[in-house]
């Protein structure tokens, strides 16, 4: 004698129920949209210049930030004159390159006494950042 339970695990169910499935994607979608919503790069506010002729950089880059009000970060730390210089000698060890952002606003002799200093002290490769806008 057969009984229906016995029938159902024999038989397989006839039907799969996916509204669990569609639940838990639910779920995961808000998840991942509402966790990334709150990345925020910190930083600086800078207002980039625009360019037409600008290319993506793909690379590792030691960023050298240079405000409105003429000071420089490196890396995001605020640094002097004497320290950049150092920091840019140990740059040209590790033969890395540098990404200078500099705001629209800045003093343009600011910025090519940063470009020269990074020439002087043998940073081979130095770009600047612009927005393609």
């Amino acid at each position: 004698m057969r009984f229906r339970r016995h029938m159902e695990i024999e038989h397989g169910l006839k039907q799969i129920d996916i509204a669990p499935l569609i639940d838990i994607v639910f779920q995961l979608l808000i998840f991942f949209m509402l966790t990334s919503s709150f990345i925020i790069q910190p930083g600086i506010k800078v207002n980039l210049p625009k360019a037409l002729t600008s290319e993506v950089v793909k690379f590792e880059n030691v960023e050298l930030l240079v405000s409105a009000e003429n000071i420089v970060y490196f890396n995001g730390k605020v640094v002097v004159t004497s320290e950049l210089k150092n920091l840019l000698a140990g740059v040209a060890k590790r033969k890395q390159s540098v990404l200078i952002r500099a705001d629209k606003q800045a003093s343009l002799g600011r910025i090519v006494e940063v470009w020269d200093m990074c020439r002087d002290l043998g940073v081979a490769q130095v770009n600047i950042a612009t927005n393609q806008e």
